[in-house]
Protein backbone atom coordinates (compact mmCIF):
# COMPACT_ATOMS: atom_id res chain seq x y z
CA UNK A 1 0.00 0.00 0.00
CA UNK A 2 1.51 3.31 -1.25
CA UNK A 3 1.95 6.46 1.24
CA UNK A 4 -0.73 8.26 -0.96
CA UNK A 5 -3.38 5.50 -0.88
CA UNK A 6 -2.80 5.69 2.88
CA UNK A 7 -3.50 9.28 3.31
CA UNK A 8 -6.61 8.86 0.53
CA UNK A 9 -7.99 6.46 2.97
CA UNK A 10 -7.22 8.04 6.07
CA UNK A 11 -9.01 11.71 4.39
CA UNK A 12 -12.20 9.39 3.73
CA UNK A 13 -12.73 7.16 7.23
CA UNK A 14 -10.75 9.34 9.55
CA UNK A 15 -13.33 11.81 10.24
CA UNK A 16 -16.15 8.45 10.04
CA UNK A 17 -13.65 6.84 12.64
CA UNK A 18 -13.70 10.15 14.71
CA UNK A 19 -17.49 10.64 14.69
CA UNK A 20 -17.66 6.72 15.75
CA UNK A 21 -15.31 7.43 18.69
CA UNK A 22 -17.51 9.97 19.47
CA UNK A 23 -20.81 8.29 18.91
CA UNK A 24 -19.45 5.46 21.05
CA UNK A 25 -18.61 8.13 23.88
CA UNK A 26 -22.02 9.26 23.87
CA UNK A 27 -23.69 5.97 24.46
CA UNK A 28 -21.20 4.96 27.16
CA UNK A 29 -22.15 8.19 28.73
CA UNK A 30 -25.65 8.15 29.20
CA UNK A 31 -25.60 4.22 30.40
CA UNK A 32 -22.67 5.41 32.73
CA UNK A 33 -24.85 8.03 33.92
CA UNK A 34 -27.84 6.20 34.12
CA UNK A 35 -26.27 3.42 36.19
CA UNK A 36 -24.59 5.68 38.68
CA UNK A 37 -27.75 6.98 38.98
CA UNK A 38 -29.44 3.77 39.25
CA UNK A 39 -32.10 4.63 36.33
CA UNK A 40 -33.47 1.93 34.35
CA UNK A 41 -34.86 3.01 31.47
CA UNK A 42 -38.41 2.96 32.90
CA UNK A 43 -37.00 5.14 35.58
CA UNK A 44 -35.68 7.71 33.08
CA UNK A 45 -39.32 7.60 31.72
CA UNK A 46 -40.75 7.87 34.97
CA UNK A 47 -39.09 11.15 35.72
CA UNK A 48 -40.07 12.68 32.32
CA UNK A 49 -43.70 12.08 32.69
CA UNK A 50 -44.17 15.05 34.51
CA UNK A 51 -42.82 17.27 31.83
CA UNK A 52 -44.72 15.59 29.49
CA UNK A 53 -47.90 16.77 30.75
CA UNK A 54 -46.72 20.58 30.86
CA UNK A 55 -48.90 22.07 27.98
CA UNK A 56 -48.02 22.95 24.69
CA UNK A 57 -44.19 21.86 25.49
CA UNK A 58 -45.43 18.12 26.60
CA UNK A 59 -45.50 17.45 23.08
CA UNK A 60 -42.84 19.36 21.76
CA UNK A 61 -40.33 17.65 24.33
CA UNK A 62 -41.84 13.79 23.29
CA UNK A 63 -41.36 14.44 19.92
CA UNK A 64 -37.50 16.45 20.42
CA UNK A 65 -36.32 13.54 22.78
CA UNK A 66 -38.54 10.42 20.44
CA UNK A 67 -36.62 12.49 17.76
CA UNK A 68 -33.02 12.15 19.51
CA UNK A 69 -33.55 8.95 20.98
CA UNK A 70 -31.82 6.93 18.72
CA UNK A 71 -28.17 8.15 19.41
CA UNK A 72 -28.35 6.74 22.91
CA UNK A 73 -30.07 3.32 21.56
CA UNK A 74 -32.73 4.33 24.24
CA UNK A 75 -36.06 1.55 23.56
CA UNK A 76 -38.84 3.35 21.50
CA UNK A 77 -41.50 0.38 23.14
CA UNK A 78 -41.28 2.96 26.30
CA UNK A 79 -41.39 6.22 25.23
CA UNK A 80 -44.21 4.96 22.52
CA UNK A 81 -46.21 3.62 25.92
CA UNK A 82 -45.79 6.95 27.45
CA UNK A 83 -46.90 8.80 24.85
CA UNK A 84 -50.36 6.74 24.61
CA UNK A 85 -50.41 7.16 28.89
CA UNK A 86 -50.00 10.77 29.04
CA UNK A 87 -51.48 12.23 25.43
CA UNK A 88 -54.35 9.25 25.13
CA UNK A 89 -54.77 7.37 22.34
CA UNK A 90 -55.85 10.01 19.26
CA UNK A 91 -53.35 12.62 20.10
CA UNK A 92 -50.50 9.95 21.25
CA UNK A 93 -50.79 8.50 17.81
CA UNK A 94 -50.15 11.70 16.31
CA UNK A 95 -47.13 12.66 18.06
CA UNK A 96 -45.92 9.39 18.06
CA UNK A 97 -46.23 8.93 14.29
CA UNK A 98 -44.42 12.63 13.73
CA UNK A 99 -41.79 11.34 16.28
CA UNK A 100 -41.00 8.18 15.02
CA UNK A 101 -40.44 9.34 11.37
CA UNK A 102 -38.23 11.71 12.84
CA UNK A 103 -36.37 9.08 14.63
CA UNK A 104 -35.75 7.17 11.84
CA UNK A 105 -34.97 10.11 9.76
CA UNK A 106 -31.73 10.56 12.53
CA UNK A 107 -31.29 7.02 13.08
CA UNK A 108 -30.85 6.52 8.79
CA UNK A 109 -28.55 9.50 8.13
CA UNK A 110 -26.37 8.32 10.77
CA UNK A 111 -26.43 4.93 8.90
CA UNK A 112 -26.05 6.80 6.03
CA UNK A 113 -22.77 8.57 6.98
CA UNK A 114 -21.17 5.29 8.09
CA UNK A 115 -22.03 3.34 4.57
CA UNK A 116 -21.23 6.39 2.39
CA UNK A 117 -19.68 4.54 -0.61
CA UNK A 118 -19.12 1.30 0.83
CA UNK A 119 -22.50 -0.21 -1.60
CA UNK A 120 -22.78 2.58 -3.70
CA UNK A 121 -22.17 0.24 -7.12
CA UNK A 122 -23.49 -3.39 -8.31
CA UNK A 123 -20.45 -4.73 -8.96
CA UNK A 124 -20.68 -7.91 -7.82
CA UNK A 125 -18.91 -8.74 -4.26
CA UNK A 126 -19.34 -10.73 -0.92
CA UNK A 127 -22.53 -11.76 0.62
CA UNK A 128 -23.39 -8.20 2.40
CA UNK A 129 -22.79 -6.44 -1.07
CA UNK A 130 -25.22 -8.69 -2.77
CA UNK A 131 -27.93 -8.46 -0.23
CA UNK A 132 -27.63 -4.49 -0.21
CA UNK A 133 -28.16 -4.66 -3.71
CA UNK A 134 -31.35 -7.18 -3.40
CA UNK A 135 -32.65 -5.00 -0.71
CA UNK A 136 -32.17 -2.08 -2.67
CA UNK A 137 -34.38 -3.49 -5.48
CA UNK A 138 -37.25 -4.19 -3.26
CA UNK A 139 -36.62 -1.70 -0.40
CA UNK A 140 -40.12 -0.76 -0.10
CA UNK A 141 -41.45 -4.06 0.21
CA UNK A 142 -38.91 -5.08 2.33
CA UNK A 143 -38.81 -2.23 4.84
CA UNK A 144 -42.66 -2.43 4.98
CA UNK A 145 -42.38 -6.41 5.84
CA UNK A 146 -39.82 -5.29 8.52
CA UNK A 147 -42.02 -3.08 10.32
CA UNK A 148 -44.94 -4.72 10.14
CA UNK A 149 -43.26 -7.83 11.99
CA UNK A 150 -41.48 -5.42 14.67
CA UNK A 151 -37.40 -6.18 14.18
CA UNK A 152 -35.55 -3.67 16.26
CA UNK A 153 -36.99 -0.48 15.28
CA UNK A 154 -33.28 1.78 15.32
CA UNK A 155 -31.54 -1.46 13.80
CA UNK A 156 -33.73 -1.56 10.96
CA UNK A 157 -33.49 2.50 10.35
CA UNK A 158 -29.23 2.08 10.47
CA UNK A 159 -29.47 -0.66 8.27
CA UNK A 160 -31.63 1.04 6.25
CA UNK A 161 -29.13 3.64 5.59
CA UNK A 162 -26.01 1.89 5.85
CA UNK A 163 -26.75 0.31 3.07
CA UNK A 164 -27.58 2.73 1.15
CA UNK A 165 -31.34 2.13 0.62
CA UNK A 166 -32.74 5.09 -1.16
CA UNK A 167 -34.58 7.23 1.42
CA UNK A 168 -37.82 8.08 0.07
CA UNK A 169 -39.00 4.21 -0.46
CA UNK A 170 -37.27 3.62 3.25
CA UNK A 171 -39.27 6.77 4.99
CA UNK A 172 -42.61 5.85 3.26
CA UNK A 173 -42.19 2.38 4.15
CA UNK A 174 -41.68 3.26 7.20
CA UNK A 175 -44.90 5.99 8.20
CA UNK A 176 -46.87 2.99 6.64
CA UNK A 177 -45.23 0.43 8.22
CA UNK A 178 -45.61 1.68 11.62
CA UNK A 179 -49.06 2.97 12.04
CA UNK A 180 -49.88 -0.89 13.67
CA UNK A 181 -47.62 -0.98 15.87
CA UNK A 182 -47.88 2.95 16.69
CA UNK A 183 -51.95 2.22 17.31
CA UNK A 184 -51.07 -0.85 18.99
CA UNK A 185 -48.46 0.70 21.69
CA UNK A 186 -49.95 3.55 21.90
CA UNK A 187 -53.53 2.15 22.61
CA UNK A 188 -51.39 -0.12 25.23
CA UNK A 189 -49.94 2.72 27.01
CA UNK A 190 -53.60 4.55 26.84
CA UNK A 191 -54.62 1.67 28.45
CA UNK A 192 -52.39 1.95 31.42
CA UNK A 193 -53.71 3.83 34.99
CA UNK A 194 -50.95 4.25 36.21
CA UNK A 195 -46.84 3.92 34.91
CA UNK A 196 -44.98 3.17 38.10
CA UNK A 197 -43.34 -0.48 37.35
CA UNK A 198 -46.23 -2.06 38.72
CA UNK A 199 -48.34 -4.55 37.52
CA UNK A 200 -51.30 -2.06 35.89
CA UNK A 201 -54.71 -1.84 35.95
CA UNK A 202 -55.97 -1.80 31.90
CA UNK A 203 -59.12 -0.23 30.56
CA UNK A 204 -60.39 -3.71 28.78
CA UNK A 205 -62.09 -1.76 25.68
CA UNK A 206 -58.21 -0.27 24.62
CA UNK A 207 -56.21 -3.22 25.33
CA UNK A 208 -58.43 -5.19 23.13
CA UNK A 209 -57.84 -3.09 20.36
CA UNK A 210 -54.11 -2.60 20.99
CA UNK A 211 -53.94 -6.41 20.68
CA UNK A 212 -56.34 -6.77 18.08
CA UNK A 213 -54.09 -4.15 16.01
CA UNK A 214 -50.90 -5.99 17.05
CA UNK A 215 -51.98 -9.37 15.14
CA UNK A 216 -53.82 -7.48 12.31
CA UNK A 217 -49.69 -5.93 11.68
CA UNK A 218 -48.82 -9.48 11.88
CA UNK A 219 -51.14 -10.51 9.60
CA UNK A 220 -50.26 -7.85 6.80
CA UNK A 221 -46.89 -8.65 7.14
CA UNK A 222 -47.52 -11.94 5.90
CA UNK A 223 -49.44 -10.80 3.58
CA UNK A 224 -47.18 -8.39 1.80
CA UNK A 225 -44.77 -11.49 2.16
CA UNK A 226 -46.53 -14.03 0.20
CA UNK A 227 -47.33 -11.70 -1.95
CA UNK A 228 -43.31 -10.29 -2.74
CA UNK A 229 -42.68 -14.25 -3.07
CA UNK A 230 -45.41 -14.61 -6.34
CA UNK A 231 -43.65 -11.71 -7.99
CA UNK A 232 -40.28 -13.24 -7.48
Amino acid sequence: MTESTSQSRLAVYGPRLTALVFWGGLILTYYWFARTNELSPLGVVQQLLAFLKTGFWGPVLYVVLYTLRPLILFPSTLLTLAGGFVFGPVLGVVYTLVASNSSSTVAYLVGRYFGQGLFADNRPGGLLRRYATRLRANSFETVLIMRFIFLPYDLVSYAAGFLNIRFFPFILATALGSIPGTLAFVGFGASIDTFDGALPQLNPVTLGFAVVTFLSSLALARLFKRREGMTE
